[in-house]
């Protein structure tokens, strides 16, 4: 009786699955990666986080997700916070925000008092003036010099300026106050990588604006404060600006103004999943056609630079998906890090050289909890895109649907490449075959390829892949698979080849270490996962 009640158990448990089984596919796919020539470049550390002045009364749709996170509240002596950003060695920080345009230094020639962020309903963002005392300067730069951190700093472009009207501001910036900060950093030795002047006050700018001619003038008279302050330095840091959204008549007229060699880093900011309150955010996250919309805005920055300022680079200085704090239990969940990384290889496709995360540690977007400074998901693939994927980008060529996005470049501080693999579908398993533009394919060493599609269609060459008969070396690609905490996308704990990412008993981050696996098996990329692939021997000669 009682075995064929367990049978019976057992019939109806394979029944009760076998929707899910015959729901789901398996696609064959193939993707041509053209090692021979970098089509772009992103710097060496690309990837950057935030940190936000928002203080704990900053709310969004009945949340105060911010706690005590600003740089002017944060425990910096946190210990995860310190292993968090070691983790990376280094970590590039962008210190800013939406209050930093209210932001004064209490240094120098500074008469007014020195006063926290409160609220005032009449004020910008519904905020006072805040400060910065140099004490806590002073502190911000012990755990920058501490954990290696590179930082970017973001001045306060409005000082002295007066509101012409509702969100216009007008007149010339005043210096003085910024001139004093950064002659006290100079005079304390904190290293800065980069200055940034002023936070979305570009086009018709987020709560207030200042007109492109004028702000082309202001950073003409910055630039010649750093370079007269820095004179006696082995280097000087970057200019940055404007840190708004992109806005193609106002960026060109920003870069004609300022002229040759002014601006150094031109930074946008992307918030193209709308705001933090929709409900639609996962379907959004999930859809390859609403991801690629953004891809015009990668593109037309990249020419208007080409155009108007040759001598500057491209950087997204912020972007937290969601706007407004970001998507609570979205946005710090597994299922963002299609919408993250989609986001890292589209930029990096375009020349950008840096992307800053919104944020490292603040809202519902942080790459840390806010309470316990455990990692979120997006840390982890943060972390993983950082140690893997170089500065080289390639081109590749696939045949799948649009729901398998895939990314190729030259691999971090070793030979070969490394691919990014994101699988937006939640029914097909795609099985891929890598294939070299110059017809090698990866899994079988020497071999004629045969396979339909245009683009590879009459090729003839064969070539070995790894430059040498396969008997001649063990020839394994590493992986790296995404996936989360029990099939539930919206977990707050990612699993990597089958282990759940948690901190040590000693609070560090763990290993991220990849399967070995025979290059001659298929790649294999689950639903609603995440892969990194590493090919060591794969000969890419661009990648030399």
């Amino acid at each position: 009786m009682l075995r064929s009640a367990i049978s019976f158990l057992f019939v109806l448990l394979f029944l009760a699955s076998l929707p899910g089984i015959l729901a789901q596919e398996t696609a064959d796919a193939t993707i041509v990666v053209k090692g021979s020539t970098i089509i772009a470049e992103t710097d060496h550390n690309f990837i950057c986080a935030t940190i936000d002045w928002w203080p704990h009364d900053k709310c969004n749709y009945n949340q105060c997700p911010w706690g005590e996170s600003s740089i002017l509240n944060l425990d910096l002596s946190h210990p995860s916070l310190a292993n968090a950003i070691q983790a990376f060695n280094p970590l590039r920080i962008r210190i800013g925000g939406s209050l930093q345009d209210q932001v004064v230094y209490n240094v120098g020639s500074l008469n007014s008092p020195c006063q926290p962020f409160q609220k005032k309903s009449d004020g910008l963002f519904g905020f006072s003036m805040g400060c910065l005392n140099m004490d806590r300067w002073d502190e911000i730069n012990h755990l920058f010099n501490k954990t290696g951190a590179i930082m970017t700093f973001g001045l306060n472009a409005l000082y002295g300026r007066h509101q012409i009207r509702k969100g216009v501001w007008g007149g010339a910036w005043d210096s003085i106050n910024a001139q004093d900060f950064i002659e006290y950093t100079i005079s304390k030795g904190y290293e800065i990588d980069s200055w940034e002047f002023g936070n979305e006050l570009s086009g018709s700018g987020v709560g207030a604006s200042v007109n492109a001619e004028q702000y082309g003038k202001d950073l003409i008279n910055l630039k010649a404060i750093i370079n007269k302050l820095y004179k006696k330095s082995d280097s000087r840091p970057l200019l940055l600006a404007p840190g708004g959204f992109y806005n193609q008549d106002w960026y060109a007229k920003l870069l004609q103004v300022s002229g040759t060699d002014v601006v150094n880093v031109i930074t946008h900011h992307i918030y193209n999943l709308g705001p933090g309150v929709d409900p639609h955010l996962v379907n959004k996250i999930l859809d390859p056609h609403y991801l690629s919309q953004i891809s015009g805005t990668f593109r037309d920055l990249e020419l208007n630079i080409q155009k108007n300022g040759p001598w500057a680079s491209a950087w997204v200085g912020e972007s937290g998906g969601a706007y407004n704090s970001g998507g609570r239990l979205v946005s710090n969940t597994f299922v963002n890090s299609f919408w993250y990384l989609d986001q890292l290889g589209m930029a990096s496709k375009y020349n950008t050289r840096a992307y800053c995360r919104q944020t490292l540690i603040g809202g519902n977007y942080g790459l840390l909890n806010l309470t316990t400074f455990v990692p979120n998901p997006d840390f982890y693939s943060a972390l993983l895109w950082h140690r893997l994927m170089g500065k080289s980008v390639l081109t590749v060529d696939s045949d799948a649907s649009p729901f398998l996005r895939v990314y190729a470049h030259c691999s971090k501080g070793r030979a070969g490449i490394t691919l990014l693999l994101i699988n937006l579908s939640n029914q097909t398993d795609f099985r891929i075959t890598v294939q070299n533009d110059i017809n090698i394919n990866v899994r079988r060493g020497e071999q004629t390829i045969q396979r339909k599609g245009s683009f590879i269609h009459g090729l003839k060459r064969t070539v070995s892949w790894v430059g040498r008969r396969a008997s001649d070396i063990t020839t394994m690609r590493e992986e790296y698979r995404l996936t989360p905490m029990d099939g539930q996308i919206r977990s707050q704990t990612m699993v990597l080849n089958g282990t759940p990412l948690e901190l040590t008993e000693n609070g560090d981050i763990p290993a991220l270490d990849p399967v070995l696996v025979d290059v001659e098996s298929p790649i294999s990329v689950a639903p609603l996962s995440i892969a990194f692939v590493a090919l060591p021997h794969f000969e890419a000669a661009a990648c030399v």
